[in-house]
């Protein structure tokens, strides 16, 4: 394992940002890089980043004015940034004697290594990802309330139905897209170098309940997409029946016509 260069510090604060839709690691300069996959660079006096392809960043040790100067620092390789970005932060101590956990919101490790710096920040980066994606389904869900509501009632609005649709499919979109990038359930590639801190990666994946908001939101996904094709039926089944109705009204029209030819023009 490979100690980490402030291991004269047995506590610092580790804090999560979800920044933007992507990050361009590639154009990363005047760095100097602790490690890769995922890639982890220093920062300031004695702190760290890990940087995220997907736009989540992690910081380790951060004085404010680091933070702040780090962060300027990278926003141009950050792609469609969030004005309010989604943040994260936890307590990480040193603690040899115990196992290593998450206990009373702090996250206690045997030792300060890249590595497990490097678990900790995947694992803090899914969680801020799934907050992000948590508020703005909720958001989604407060459109289709009103909506499903409006189904029983016969003043329902074309226009409406439309707008919630277009919602609806650029919501689908981006959730799928970003949620699919991010591959929230899959374990790190870093594991299969480091085999021994799986159990420190599931403690924390279990902790921050990774796997069930990644369910939870995937039935939430499931029911927009149900709710997007009703209103796709409801928009279909309009059209059809007015169809119908100009069909009928032509109908009625050409016998009136006939109807005044015969009686009228004879």
């Amino acid at each position: 394992m490979q100690k980490f260069f402030f291991s004269d510090k047995d506590s610092f604060k580790a804090q999560a940002l979800f920044l933007g839709k992507k990050i361009d690691l590639q154009k990363l300069e005047n760095y100097t890089y602790l490690a890769t996959m995922p890639v982890m660079v220093k920062v300031g006096e004695q702190g760290c980043a890990v940087l995220l392809g997907y736009g989540a960043v992690v910081l380790f040790n951060l004085e404010p004015v680091e933070k702040v100067a780090f962060l300027t620092q990278i926003s141009s390789q950050v792609s469609d940034s969030f004005t309010d970005p989604e943040t994260e932060e936890v307590e990480v101590h040193l603690n040899v004697s115990e196992s290593e956990r998450v206990k009373e919101g702090k996250i206690f490790l045997h030792e300060l290594s890249v590595e497990r710096l490097q678990i900790v920040a995947d694992v803090l980066a899914k969680s801020v990802v799934l907050s992000h994606y948590e508020i703005s389904i909720a958001a989604v869900f407060d459109q289709i309330e009103p909506f499903a509501a409006s189904l029983q009632r016969e003043n329902r609005s074309w226009r409406q139905s439309r707008e919630l649709l277009r919602q609806l499919g650029t919501t689908l979109l981006v959730q799928h897209k970003i949620v699919g990038r991010v591959e929230i359930i899959d374990k790190p590639e870093l594991l299969w170098e480091s085999p021994q801190l799986e159990n420190l990666y599931l403690r924390l994946e279990d902790e921050y309940e990774i796997r069930e908001r990644h369910h939870a939101l995937e039935r939430k996904l499931e029911l927009i997409s149900q709710t997007a094709q009703t209103v796709l039926e409801f928009m279909q089944h309009t059209s059809s029946q007015r169809v119908e109705w100009y069909v009928v009204i032509l109908i009625v029209v050409e016998i009136l016509l006939s109807l005044y030819d015969i009686f009228f023009t004879r």
